[in-house]
């Protein structure tokens, strides 16, 4: 469902497993080197997910760091410890934010102002990281509140939700500009040249960094080892067909050289890219089974209530609202290639019915839409 939600981990392919070459760093300002320079951090977080891998890029003059934490007092005060204690007297001097998600931007704006330092992120991520940059006004405005409405969520749901996410204290404030990343643009960092590869389905335009001639692949959240990131369908988007984008996204990052070194955002730097893409591609495959199971057993049904059967476990306020976001994914995948029938009800919610053989399993009273 989320970074949170095991992936992959049933069956394994025949062969080699992944490979964790390195022991990860401690969460308290330790580093480990992965490759000359490239330094390898990580920051913790208060959640089940309890920390972020955060990388550091030695260049001539100083270093470029990739990805921040969360903004709280413990990662500011662990950045000012990395900057005395690591950096052999460099001073930081740029920021590459790999997508705008707040463990990985959380201190943008804090790294501007304290260490007077360029943003660099792509476009999407960073208009992104501005609409989201505040809580929800309260009352939710009418078109916000009506797509989780059409999504089944019944009003109190709907407010339960967002009096939850307003009381999220990790909220960031975005950077007042950013220098833009597109795919295909080289970062000259000392030695090496890093290639922006833009990933896309967890977040809109997701920057990874890839030094080809050592095969080194900052992949932020696109490639995790054990676990699978959040795929959604949000109010911003309400049509859009994220996790068609992801599974391309895989297809793409499945061209770079099979023995890559893997520099992810959460749990270990690891090897076996290939393998690795096929999992995540399994994974949601599985999920899009268990969806049709569930709708056939359902015969009609809501976004929340095939969120219900998909992921019946949940943590609160978060964990729904991304559990309801990965379903409607998956449901704009089946209905993209034809599998499932979405209608509007005079209710004003949104049903899906499979179609089996070209017709509907079963009548449907709304209009499709």
């Amino acid at each position: 469902m989320s970074e949170r939600t095991p992936a992959g981990q049933g069956a394994r392919h025949k062969g080699a497993p992944l490979v964790y070459p390195l022991t990860p760093p401690t969460a308290d300002g330790a580093v480990v080197e992965v490759a000359p320079g490239v330094l390898w951090a990580r920051m913790p977080m208060p959640m089940a997910l309890d920390h972020i891998n955060v990388y550091l890029l030695r260049g001539e003059r100083g270093w470029t760091v990739v990805d921040t934490g969360l903004n709280a007092g413990t990662t500011r005060e662990l950045w000012e410890h990395i900057a005395a204690k690591h950096l052999d007297g460099l001073p930081i001097e740029a920021l590459v934010c790999t997508h705008w998600h707040y463990d990985h931007a959380g201190l943008a704006r804090w790294f501007a102002e304290r260490f007077g330092v360029p943003v660099y992120m792509t476009l999407g991520e960073y208009y992104t990281m501005r609409a989201y940059a505040e809580p929800a006004p309260d009352p939710l405005p009418a078109a916000r509140q009506d797509f989780y409405l059409r999504a089944g969520l019944p009003a109190e749901g709907v407010q339960r939700l967002f009096d939850g996410m307003r009381r999220d204290p990790f909220m960031a404030p975005a950077p007042p500009s950013f220098r833009r990343l597109r795919d295909g643009d080289e970062l000259a960092i000392g030695s090496r040249r890093w290639r922006v590869v833009i990933g896309e389905g967890h977040s809109p335009e997701h920057a990874c960094l890839y030094d080809p001639k050592a095969q080194l692949l900052l992949a932020g959240d696109q490639l995790l080892p054990r676990i699978s990131s959040n795929v959604l369908v949000t109010d911003i988007e309400p049509e859009a067909n994220p996790l068609s984008l992801w599974l391309d996204s895989l297809t793409r990052l499945e061209q770079l050289a099979p023995n890559t070194l893997i520099l992810p955002s959460h749990q270990e730097v690891f090897e076996g890219l290939h393998l690795r893409t096929r999992e995540l591609g399994e994974h949601h495959h599985r999920k899009l089974d268990q969806l049709r199971d569930h709708l056939h057993e359902l015969g009609r049904a809501t976004a929340f209530e095939a969120m219900q059967k998909l992921f019946p476990r949940r943590r609160g306020a978060v964990d729904d609202m991304l559990a309801l976001g990965e379903t409607m994914a998956h449901l704009a995948w089946l209905k993209q290639v034809g599998e499932v029938l979405r209608t509007l009800d005079a209710d004003g919610v949104h049903r899906f019915e499979m179609v089996v053989d070209g017709a509907v399993r079963q009548p449907a009273a709304g209009n499709v839409r």
